[in-house]
């Protein structure tokens, strides 16, 4: 028997966000432009799709939620049911708390999420017979460019380039979806609920602390809650080095999404500079409850993830050219660590060696007579 109910999470989801028109975006008029971007961004990146990318999909509020939900659904099942056979502190509270309520916490988290998402991949990373899909959210596109005060066909295509150099990442680099999903079930597999972020007794992952903690580790929680560390202090230090790879692997394909975005879109779009800088505001206008969230689970993840993926993917350019930023999907090993992606030049230092090698090995020496 599942913990969460689905059904009250896609309500819940609905009745939260809302279901404004579309606000005129559809995706007849665009899909003939995304096969073309499809190709600019395939040229620029190196990264030739091994299938058929999916066709660009205008949804509303519901959809999106439903679309959503259906993702999450393999992510959350596994580790809620873990989590409800747990003997211990743990164990009883989440035996008792109904599907209800879990479906309606599940639920209210889309919810607020689809008010603010403009563009996404669908990707199930644990069920690789899902099939990707492309979706656009009409009204939020709608509304952001209202807000933004710029013009709403112009940031559809700024924003379905994004979405479609996500496509392009992985059916060009097929590796990807495996990689990610592989690390995602090792996390759950190896999920150490831990109250004072020590390992249980016998470093046994999946223990539970068998005691209450003291004062001290109780000062400790809640300065490292204070610093924003309270899902690296539930996970404990094993499991959030996993978070961490994790975190570093999404930072460079949100990094290099962003990059294209702009390389690509400087070649179509008239706005450009514009739409950037309406974007760079629509971030940073998130309320206090987002903030104070982010700030307690010490992610703070989509901005971190552009910024700092974008800013490596600039440099790595500036300093190699495309080129050199299409070896970091040339398999698991070349994606840089969170110090590379701080410091570039780790990255171009390691991947510099073997790069050497690559054009040696295929090197064939000029014919003399």
């Amino acid at each position: 028997m599942e913990l969460i109910d689905w059904s009250a999470a896609q309500r819940i989801g609905e009745l939260i966000a809302g279901s404004p028109a579309h606000g005129g975006v559809r995706a007849a008029s665009i899909e003939p432009l995304a096969r073309d971007f499809a190709g600019r961004v395939s040229a620029y990146s190196g990264l030739r799709p091994t299938e058929e990318l999916p066709a660009l999909e205008v949804v509303g509020r519901p959809e999106w939620i439903a679309a959503n939900l259906k993702t999450m659904r393999p992510l959350l099942t596994p580790l809620t049911e873990k989590l409800g056979r747990q003997k211990g502190p743990l164990g009883a509270p989440m035996r008792a708390i109904s599907g209800l309520a879990l479906g309606a916490q599940v639920g209210a988290l889309t919810g607020l999420l689809s008010q603010r998402v403009l563009g996404q991949y669908d990707l199930a990373l644990l069920d690789g017979s899902v099939t990707p899909r492309l979706l656009l959210l009409g009204p939020n596109l709608a509304q952001a460019a209202h807000n933004s005060g710029v013009d709403r066909d112009e940031l559809v295509l700024w924003v379905t380039i994004h979405e479609i150099t996500h496509a392009v990442q992985f059916s060009g680099a097929p590796w990807l979806r495996e990689h990610l999903g592989g690390m995602l079930t090792e996390l759950i597999d190896g999920l150490q609920v831990s109250v004072a972020g020590k390992p249980s007794p016998g470093g046994k992952l999946g223990g539970l602390l068998p005691k209450m903690p003291d004062q001290s580790e109780l000062r400790e929680m809640v300065e490292r809650a204070r610093r924003g560390e309270l899902l690296r202090l539930t996970l404990g230090e094993d499991r959030w080095q996993l978070v961490e790879r994790m975190q570093a692997a999404m930072s460079l394909i949100e990094g290099h999404a962003e990059h294209t975005m702009d390389v690509i879109g400087v070649e179509v779009l008239p706005s450009l500079t514009r739409l950037r800088s309406a974007m760079t505001r629509r971030r940073g206008q998130r309320g206090l409850p987002w903030r104070v969230l982010e700030r307690l689970m010490g992610l703070e993840l989509k901005m971190r993830q552009y910024e700092m993926g974008r800013a490596f993917c600039d440099e790595v350019v500036r300093d190699g050219g495309p080129q050199m930023l299409a070896r970091a999907w040339s398999g698991p090993e070349a994606l840089p660590s969170t110090a590379e992606l701080e410091q570039p030049a780790l990255w171009l230092s390691r991947m510099r060696p073997a790069e050497l090698e690559e054009q040696a090995r295929t090197h064939v020496p000029p014919v003399t007579s």
